[in-house]
């Protein structure tokens, strides 16, 4: 059907290239929102710039590589080597987009970057910082739009495979400072393209959620109490499967946490709780000369940038309490700016199902390419690629769990747990599926699936069901069905 057709073989073979590579997850928000150092955080590696330099204007994708590279792309495919450099403190890298050297054909516009850095999270996921989305410019903002939206951001009344892109994510995790007009929009755009283009997970994270409490010890209590607001508000929606709050800076500064550094906070941990109090009133102030602290000025202002005046607070805290080494305060920092239980989350809502991400992206794509094609044999292959879409239960099992807390069934509490459950909600692993341990016998698991079964389909069938709760039922057994194949014999 395209023999002849040069570039819709390529979307072709890209979309069967995206089913062999790693799930791709997009950072988006607002600007100043905190994308480029929770991208840090979670590498653990300082990989993205995180000044407002250039490179913030631009799509960068963040890929596992031998060695540490940077390229630029132009929209023609021209590449060009980009030179990055080492400062030092919380900026500590830029990419140099100035005298970029391009091919004989001279210079062009920057359509996105591309790094390469050796590093196990890029290996199993690959992580695309965006321009914010509520950029002055245009244009800026359209890049993160054609790359979350790409329907959208295609002109459907054309009949041009050349509008298609297969570069999209297949997740998202969207952070907030604060819960918006421009944000909930941006959201539905996302929610909307998830029935047919666009991403089906998306994870909100309340960012730089340090900064709500202006830093004070309690900073993450009100960050939490905030992100219960905005899950209630995004969750009702089904804009958002889950939202946490993550304090980014001190998660990225405790993965790279240095041996000085400790020193110094266990100095400082020697200062009276008032004296010290008083110092940090402000990051200016902490670092001045004529503050009389055991740390030198310059190694302050180091610390601040790098921990924040939160960071500074829970560390000497900590010291206090009875942390004695580097590595251990590492952890507590970790687990206390939130980091571990967006990992956690992110495990389960996408990696977990990689795979049904990845194949609902290539999906989405091809179906694209064929309605760019109308009246060919592209007519008679799409209605079975779009049944495909409707129809592959890991897809309903996602579509459901965004929006269990929306459709409001009329079930027990007991029961709406156990469907958040077997839908795959805890973990896609059979025994998290069924509430059973995870050393459960086989047989064990048979017999549980099985009730499962004849449970959810007698809930489907009972004659007071309205529709929505009928088909969510229906699908639990369906669930519990692919358990039992699963262990039968």
């Amino acid at each position: 059907m395209f023999g002849r057709d040069e570039y819709a073989r390529t979307l072709l073979a890209e979309c069967e290239y995206r089913l062999r590579e790693p799930l791709r997850v997009a950072l988006a928000g607002s600007i100043k929102a905190g994308k480029s150092t929770l991208l840090n955080a979670l590498v653990g590696q300082a990989v993205a710039p995180t000044d407002a330099t250039e490179c913030t204007r631009v799509v960068t994708w963040y890929r596992d590589g031998a060695t540490p590279t940077v390229t630029a792309h132009a929209a023609d495919g021209s590449r060009a080597n980009v030179i990055v450099r080492r400062g030092s403190g919380a900026h500590g890298l830029t990419f140099d987009l100035n005298g970029l050297r391009w091919d004989a054909r001279g210079p062009r516009e920057v359509d996105h970057l591309e790094v390469g850095w050796p590093s196990e999270a890029l290996s199993q996921t690959t992580i695309i910082d965006t321009p914010g989305t509520s950029s002055l410019s245009r244009e800026v903002s359209l890049r993160t739009a054609r790359l979350l939206t790409p329907a959208a951001a295609e002109d459907d009344s054309r009949a041009d495979a050349s509008a298609i892109s297969v570069s999209g994510a297949d997740a998202v995790v969207y952070l907030l400072r604060r819960l918006d007009a421009a944000d909930v929009r941006f959201l539905e755009q996302i929610g909307a393209g998830a029935g047919g283009a666009g991403p089906l997970g998306v994870i909100g994270v309340v960012s730089r959620a340090d900064e709500i409490g202006s830093g004070r010890i309690d900073a993450l209590h009100s960050a939490r109490d905030v992100a219960a607001r905005f899950a209630g508000e995004l969750e009702r929606t089904g804009l958002c499967q889950a939202v946490i709050p993550v304090a980014g800076l001190l998660a990225f500064a405790a993965s790279t946490l240095r041996q000085p550094e400790f020193a110094a906070f266990e100095a400082l941990a020697t200062v009276p709780a008032e004296d010290l109090g008083i110092a940090l009133l402000s990051a200016d102030r902490f670092a001045r000369a004529d503050i009389p602290l055991p740390v030198a000025p310059e190694l302050r202002a180091q610390l601040a940038d790098r921990f924040g005046l939160f960071g500074i607070r829970m560390a000497t805290m900590l010291i206090r309490l009875g942390v004695r080494d580097s590595s251990s305060l590492a952890a507590e920092l970790a687990a206390r700016s939130g980091i571990e239980e967006l990992r956690s989350v992110l495990e389960v809502q996408f990696g977990q199902r990689a795979e049904e991400l990845k194949a609902h992206s290539a999906l989405s794509t091809l179906d694209r390419i064929l309605a760019a094609y109308p009246g060919t044999e592209a007519d008679r292959l799409r209605p079975r690629v779009r049944a495909r879409l409707a129809d592959v239960h890991g897809f309903t099992e996602l579509r459901l769990l965004g929006r269990l807390r929306t459709d409001e069934l009329p079930l027990p509490p007991t029961v709406l747990a156990d469907l958040h459950r077997i839908l795959g909600g805890a973990g896609v692993a059979a025994h998290l599926r069924l509430g059973l341990p995870a050393e459960a016998a086989p047989d064990s698991v048979r017999a549980t699936a099985f009730a499962a079964v004849r449970t959810w389909r007698t809930r489907a069938a009972h004659p007071l069901a309205d529709q929505a709760t009928a088909t969510a039922c229906r699908a639990a057994a369906r669930s519990a069905e692919g358990i039992l194949a699963e262990f039968r014999g």
